[in-house]
């Protein structure tokens, strides 16, 4: 019997991962994979340095380069592919986790792999209609998810900028309490960043996360944008209240179940 050939069976492995990647189940186990992957990173924290944790980061690092490959694979502009910075980042992600003693832990950096979970909103924009009460929920999913992926990278960015050199800054659990107590404006003054640097990053951290959290409260507080798509241009979310599209002018027929 005669060999298929190479060249079709690298086809077919790519249109098999394809279909498995449009697939929600595979999509939302990806999101899980990320969440445990980012919470193990800060466990390890706390992890005195042993062979069993050199073994799960290699372990680790073996499935993530397995992950990027079949992102890589999947994509239809892989040049373009292998050139964007969240790939980068995750490459240099898994030399941490495979060459340590030659490229250094890079803790810090792996907790930057929580910006991965930025793809739960275009996967919860895209769900079917029988997920449509997340889909309208969209807003809000939105400014939680820009919140959280903010105090996770201004932490990481606290600890490394000021682990080295503050003795307040001992673990990233430490760098996570300031950024909370910093962006809530609660200060308590029991962990301080030193130098103007620190200064410098306390006062982007106080900006940035206070417009946030009112973005996050004014998801919460005023009425969820009902998703009605417009026939005429296709704008997906209106008004409550909504008659005609804000974008266009159509009148709009929102389910008498919607309107108020």
């Amino acid at each position: 019997m005669q060999a298929q050939h190479p060249s079709r069976d690298m086809a077919k492995l790519v249109m098999t991962l394809r279909r498995l990647y449009a697939k929600d189940s595979f999509q939302f186990g990806l999101l899980v994979f990320d969440v445990l992957t980012v919470l193990s990173f800060l466990v390890l924290t706390f992890t005195e340095h042993t062979l069993w944790v050199d073994i799960f980061d290699a372990v680790l690092g073996l499935l993530l380069l397995a992950e990027v490959g079949a992102r890589g694979l999947v994509s239809y502009n892989r040049p373009k592919f292998w050139r964007r910075p969240t790939t980068i980042l995750d490459l240099v992600i898994v030399c941490s986790l495979l060459m340590p003693g030659m490229i250094g832990s890079f803790a810090f950096l792996r907790v930057l792999r929580v910006v991965r979970l930025v793809r739960a909103v275009p996967f919860l924009r895209d769900l079917p209609k029988r997920h449509l009460w997340l889909v309208e929920k969209g807003e809000l999913i939105r400014s939680f998810a820009n919140l959280f992926i903010f105090i996770f990278l201004a932490s990481a960015l606290v600890y490394e900028a000021q682990a080295a050199i503050n003795p307040d800054i001992d673990t990233f659990v430490d760098a996570l309490y300031f950024t909370v107590t910093s962006l809530t404006t609660t200060g308590y003054g029991d962990v301080t960043l030193v130098g103007d640097s620190g200064r410098l990053l306390s006062v982007v951290i106080m900006i940035t996360g206070i417009s946030l959290f009112l973005k996050l409260a004014q998801s919460i507080v005023r009425p969820s944008r009902i998703y009605f798509p417009c026939e005429t241009c296709g704008l997906d979310h209106h008004e409550p209240d909504a008659r005609f599209c804000k974008r266009c002018g159509t009148a709009v027929e929102l389910p008498e179940e919607e309107k108020v």
